[in-house]
């Protein structure tokens, strides 16, 4: 797999998450330092309303409250547009934020593979309080162990018992 970020090196773990401004589902602004003193779990999947993209998005809305307890915010990240994410997540009532990446500049700005040099890849990174990243799961074809994984980060961080750098 090759990245997409041109010269810029790939986000790696102890890094500090490129801070970003996209639209949402509903046309709104969100800036990813505006979650600073939570945890976020920022996923980055290949397009609205395909099998394995909704798999992962119908898993962390059924673990959204568990993730909630461990003061943890989710944002996914495609290149679809907000009219896809707002159909997208009233389908299958996620009641997390999807921010549109039409040109793929914040995939590119975090070093997010492309699957086989053609299609978006499908990378979560957990990001800590201080906006640090704790943890990046690369899984192209296992949705469920995004969730999995970054629960579990998620909760460390949330009762310190994650060892940080």
């Amino acid at each position: 797999m090759s990245s997409s970020s041109g010269s810029e090196r790939p986000v790696t773990v102890g890094d500090p998450a490129p801070d970003f401004a996209l639209a949402d589902q509903h046309g709104e602004m969100v800036e990813l330092r505006r979650f600073r003193g939570r945890t976020v779990v920022l996923y980055f999947y290949p397009r609205d309303h395909t099998v394995l993209c909704t798999t992962q998005a119908c898993d962390f809305r059924d673990n959204y409250e568990i993730f909630h307890q461990s003061d943890a915010e989710i944002l996914g990240i495609s290149s679809d547009t907000t009219t896809s994410h707002a159909t997208f997540a009233e389908q299958h009532a996620l009641p997390f934020t999807l921010l549109s990446d039409p040109g793929g500049l914040v995939r590119a700005r975090y070093g997010v593979p492309r699957l086989f040099g053609l299609l978006p890849g499908r990378v979560t990174y957990v990001i800590d309080k201080q906006g640090i990243v704790r943890q990046i799961i690369r899984s192209a074809f296992s949705a469920t162990r995004h969730v999995r994984e970054a629960l579990q980060t998620a909760r460390r961080l949330k009762d310190g018992t994650m060892n940080t750098l």
